[in-house]
């Protein structure tokens, strides 16, 4: 009996074989066969996926950027001149006791005026004057686990008892979390409508070349095919159309950001902004797009097909 029935699970694996084989067959069949329905609908992808690869590729560098100047946005609080040591270390304990404070730094005057010198250049030197009686506060360099959360925690230290003066760019930042959220959110928007676009466009073409075999569809259902054995053969047409047309749009993008990469990135750095690394971004970048073709093809596969199983 354990024979008979390793048997017949060899026999049903050898069949699904066989029958997967007949389906890609087909599949590749009907590509070369409706030549001028694939050229369109691979247009269709190609056109698309290249305008998402670009809108991709701009919206994770501006969130990188948007990332990096977030990271940046510190709270500076100026220490009162005529506090005491205790009297800043008390202090320094009701800033931690914040609970969306994550690390708080110490420095001293000297420093802060050594920093202003050096950030001023040439035009610092008269500021060395004053190293021997530095008019400076000592200061609290203070960051927070989510740089949204600046706004709320400055407002808070404000109260604070030897707290002379809290900065950390008012104005200048609800500026850049506004900008930084809006671009987020518009880009998401225009990703999805494109994919969307894509998807209607393939589904359509490929509907107009299940029209043209819908007799073959009629014909295979009144004979006794599954709907599942039916639709196999689409499934996988459309997920060729979805690959073979990501390659153009894998390749552009891709030589695109190289060329991009190598003039900004060069430029940036000297203001201390990153973009995102060539490799292994652009790898990340060629596999999305594949794998947004494969979907995009079979999804519109079976819009087009479903409703011609019903005979």
């Amino acid at each position: 009996m354990e024979e008979l029935f390793g048997m017949s699970s060899e026999v049903n694996t050898d069949m699904k074989a066989r029958t997967f084989q007949r389906h890609a067959r087909e599949s590749f069949k009907s590509l070369f066969r409706n030549g001028w329905m694939t050229f369109a609908s691979i247009s269709a992808v190609t056109i698309t996926l290249i305008l998402v690869g670009v809108f991709f590729v701009i919206m994770m560098n501006l969130n990188k950027v948007a990332t990096t100047i977030e990271e940046n946005v510190e709270i500076r609080v100026h220490i009162d001149v005529a506090a005491t040591k205790e009297e800043r270390a008390a202090l320094e304990e009701q800033i931690k006791s914040i609970s969306e404070v994550s690390s708080i730094k110490f420095s001293p005057k000297e420093k802060e005026l050594n920093n202003l010198i050096d950030s001023l250049g040439e035009d610092g030197d008269a500021f060395k004057l004053f190293e021997q009686d530095n008019p400076l506060n000592d200061v609290f360099v203070v960051k927070t686990k989510d740089p949204e959360d600046t706004i709320k925690v400055a407002d808070k230290i404000e109260g604070f008892d030897h707290a002379a003066k809290v900065k950390y760019g008012q104005g200048s930042v609800e500026r850049l979390f506004k900008v930084t959220s809006v671009s987020r959110n518009v880009g998401i928007v225009l990703i999805i409508g494109l994919l969307f676009t894509a998807m209607f466009l393939i589904s359509n073409t490929i509907k107009i070349t299940i029209v043209a075999r819908r007799r073959e569809v009629e014909i295979m259902k009144l004979v006794g095919a599954t709907n599942w054995f039916i639709r196999w053969p689409f499934f996988l047409e459309g997920m060729w159309l979805g690959i073979l047309g990501s390659i153009i749009p894998i390749a552009a993008v891709s030589t695109i950001y190289y060329y991009a990469y190598q003039y900004l990135q060069p430029k940036l750095a000297t203001n201390f902004i990153q973009i995102l690394d060539f490799t292994p971004f652009v790898y990340q970048v060629s596999v999305l797009l594949i794998v947004m073709g494969a979907v995009i093809g079979v999804w519109g596969s079976v819009m087009s097909i479903r409703k011609f199983l019903r005979v």
